[in-house]
């Protein structure tokens, strides 16, 4: 029998902590920055979910919420008032134009996709304001620490565009019927109103 040296155990041990767990086995929210039910789940995604991946996703199958009639609106405004959140409508609709996506795109990379897609909720879904206005997502980037100049060059990569189309394919393709989605482990629940669903299958794990 071999004899393992305690020196090198402790040593394999310590690399072993230093290395972050695979991208798979981390919780991961899939979000729209125009969508109000992404507004509804971020704030309770962030406190619920340790290690938290945000991951920015587009797609027609998933835009639900993004184009939202006076029904509808009425809803919303109903859970948000049971969640105690505030929600004023931006003066002008929501679009789906790039520029707030791609912004988030840019945040996710740089670890800051919680603090980039939290402001810019509070600035569109409480503030009233467009997501794609410029000075709104300068001052969403800037909330999150995202250097300005960063921030005007991701708003003019149209690249950044196929990422978030490709992550809303492989959604859609996973079952994916709406956002936000949160992947625990190889269970997607989609939906704001499954966050505690998700949460406890997480503790279970």
């Amino acid at each position: 029998m071999d004899v393992v040296s305690l020196e090198r155990y402790r040593s394999a041990v310590a690399r072993r902590r230093s290395v972050p767990r695979r991208a798979a086995q981390l919780p991961t929210f899939y979000f729209d920055i125009h969508s109000p039910y992404t507004y509804l789940a971020a704030e309770r995604a962030d406190r619920m979910f340790a290690g938290l991946q945000w991951v920015p996703a587009t797609s027609r199958a998933l835009s639900r919420g993004t184009v939202i009639c006076e029904l509808e609106r009425a809803n919303i405004a109903r859970r948000a008032e049971a969640l105690g959140m505030p929600i004023v409508w931006p003066v002008e609709t929501p679009t789906r134009g790039p520029g707030a996506m791609r912004v988030a795109s840019l945040a996710a990379e740089q670890g800051l996709g919680a603090e980039f897609v939290l402001a810019a909720g509070r600035l569109v879904f409480c503030g009233g304001y467009s997501a794609d206005d410029p000075e709104i997502l300068a001052e969403a980037a800037a909330a999150a620490g995202i250097d300005w100049q960063d921030m005007l060059k991701a708003v003019g990569d149209a690249e950044r565009d196929l990422a978030g189309e490709e992550v809303g394919r492989r959604l859609v393709a996973a079952g994916a019927d709406r956002l936000p989605a949160l992947r625990v482990g190889r269970t997607l629940y989609c939906g704001e109103d499954r966050l505690h669903e998700a949460a406890a299958a997480r503790v279970s794990a």
